[in-house]
């Protein structure tokens, strides 16, 4: 890592990772450990412990973890902390939905270009993230990488979440660095379709000439909150808008559920699925 990179995310880390960081360096001078000495008992080097300590480089999942078992001392401060540290790595604009999301009771994407973020292989993430304008640091492709796939939790959520996703049929065609990444995706895609709390459909490319596309003006997502209220997120360039107002998030679910009544069936939109994800490319 840069000098230059560490700075920034000195300044760009949250507050749970500077907490983190002074716990740890407490809890490893209280066990009379050197950085070297826990680096060796956690796996890392000294100096990413010490990146650590200075949120140059801000814990890791990973790290988290074996931090929790060395020196944790069973009181589960560094498990309590994984979840908040990865909300930190998100993007600002993205940082609120994200908790809403991981407590939501249902969730409903329509996404036109790219596969939602939520159902993403990291392969795939890290295409999209890593080729992404202007360039990020390597370190910061992983950390929001594996902040991304740490979403993925909420499939497997008690209680359980209900999950419904439409993809625009471009996004099914449209690969990311290799045929072999995206075939992959499209795999993964399937799989989460066959579950029992998930909903997958496409909307047809075609659908336009059939004289009308609801889904035009773009991607959304409506959640209802554990509280039962209904809010919908929408993001383009990095900005996003959280739209809270019973009468608004209303009439988008009304152009929602327009869109779900004009993309194909669960069934016909897995076969789509699956049989895009068995084509050979050349």
């Amino acid at each position: 890592m840069t000098a230059m990179a560490r700075a920034e995310n000195k300044i760009e880390a949250g507050g749970t990772a500077h907490m983190v960081a002074a716990i740890s360096k407490a809890f490893r001078e209280q066990h009379q450990l050197s950085q070297e000495e826990l680096g060796k008992q956690i796996g890392y080097t000294a100096s990413a412990v010490s990146a650590m300590e200075t949120c140059a480089q801000p814990a890791s999942d990973k790290m988290l973890v074996k931090l929790e078992e060395v020196i944790g001392g069973g009181l589960g401060l560094f498990e309590k902390a994984r979840r908040f540290v990865l909300l930190d790595k998100y993007p600002p604009q993205f940082k609120n939905f994200a908790l809403m999301e991981a407590q939501a009771v249902t969730l409903s994407s329509y996404q036109t270009y790219v596969v939602d973020g939520l159902f993403q292989t990291e392969a795939y993430a890290r295409a999209l993230i890593g080729g992404g304008y202007p360039k990020l640091a390597e370190e910061k492709v992983e950390e929001l990488v594996e902040a991304r796939i740490a979403r993925k939790a909420l499939f497997d959520r008690d209680p359980t979440a209900m999950i419904e996703l439409i993809l625009d049929e471009a996004v099914l065609k449209r690969p990311f660095v290799s045929w072999e990444i995206h075939q992959g995706q499209l795999r993964s895609l399937a799989e989460d379709a066959e579950r029992d709390n998930v909903s997958v459909q496409v909307m047809s490319l075609e659908r336009g000439l059939r004289g009308g596309h609801a889904g035009a003006r773009g991607d959304m997502i409506l959640v209802e909150t554990k509280e039962h209220h209904h809010v919908v997120y929408m993001e383009i360039e990095d900005e996003s808008i959280l739209v809270s107002d019973p009468s608004k998030a209303s009439q988008l679910s009304h152009r929602y559920a327009k869109i779900r009544s004009q993309a194909l069936s669960p069934d016909d939109s897995l076969s789509l699925i699956e049989r895009l994800a068995g084509e050979e490319q050349r």
